[in-house]
């Protein structure tokens, strides 16, 4: 194994990352960690993780980072507003640096650019897929589908008390994965060889619409749950009342709409095949959530 660097550390897709390596027995001498700010790696640098600073934003860093990199594992910017210029860096500074091999996640979507709800987000993805493929570099292509881990967010936390899930998805199916599992795979891919030129959809065997989601909380806690799918603008205006700040509102009604239209309605085994064994489902998720509450 050659040196391994895990970009967006200290998130929860790079921190899981890092914990799924090293019980896989990856030795703390190959891995490291690029992160902004080490005041905020505190439990990173207790585990013994090399800590490198580093900011999508400032090539110079980048370059600094990446030299004597083997594979890096590229985490997209959080940055929507920039984030094309921040995987612009990236992937200039890892050629720059002679990278030997770059792992991306990016995104899996159903329906063209032009037509997505969250067109920003799929086609700065899909910008940055082709330029990777385009830089001569060695790849591989994560595509994952949407956070199994968002779905609480989603339908709020007070689902129990009104008894209803509120969410304008429609009859939109989505194959929902759970964030600690595509780290796991990357785990798994970061430490094994010939995956070299793929791409891999990182999604569930099974998609589920909203209804399904209602009717197994009802059987997991024994409440009534209905489902409710309101127009977009009453939606917003609800989370605007209850005092959410624009940006989300913004980001949940847009990727409600994405639900709604089946953006997210893509499944496959390519997961199943890097982990070793099939996902966990949503219903397995909801209990874990829902079950004692």
């Amino acid at each position: 194994m050659g040196k391994i660097l895990i970009t967006g550390a200290t998130g929860h897709l790079g921190k899981a990352t890092i914990d799924f390596l090293l019980k896989r027995g990856i030795i703390l001498d190959e891995i490291s960690a690029l992160v902004r700010d080490a005041g905020k790696a505190k439990d990173l640098k207790g585990k013994g993780i090399n800590l490198i600073i580093g900011d999508y934003s400032d090539y110079n860093s980048l370059v600094e980072a990446f030299t004597g990199v083997e594979k890096l594992f590229f985490i997209s910017s959080n940055d929507v507003l920039n984030r094309t210029l921040h995987h612009e860096n990236v992937i200039k500074a890892a050629l720059q640096a002679d990278v030997k091999h770059i792992i991306y996640t990016g995104v899996l979507s159903n329906v063209p650019i032009e037509k997505s709800a969250i067109a920003p987000v799929t086609e700065a993805h899909k910008k940055t897929e082709e330029q990777l493929v385009a830089s001569g570099l060695s790849y591989t292509l994560l595509r994952n589908n949407l956070y199994m881990d968002l779905v609480p967010q989603f339908i709020g936390e007070k689902v129990l008390d009104t008894e209803m899930v509120f969410f304008p998805a429609g009859n939109g199916k989505v194959a929902f994965v759970l964030r600690s599992e595509i780290a796991e795979a990357a785990a798994n891919l970061l430490s094994t060889q010939g995956h070299e030129g793929k791409t891999y959809n990182i999604t569930n065997v099974e998609a589920y619409s909203y209804q399904q989601l209602a009717d197994y909380i009802s059987e997991i806690t024994g409440k009534n749950i209905k489902y409710v799918s309101p127009d977009p603008e009453e939606f917003s205006e609800v989370l605007k009342n209850a005092g959410a700040p624009a940006n989300m509102i913004g980001a949940f009604t847009a990727f409600a709409l994405a639900q709604a239209q089946d953006e997210f309605n893509v499944t496959g085994n390519d997961f199943v095949g890097l982990l070793g064994r099939e996902p966990k489902n949503l219903k397995e998720y909801l209990t874990e959530i829902y079950a004692n509450k």
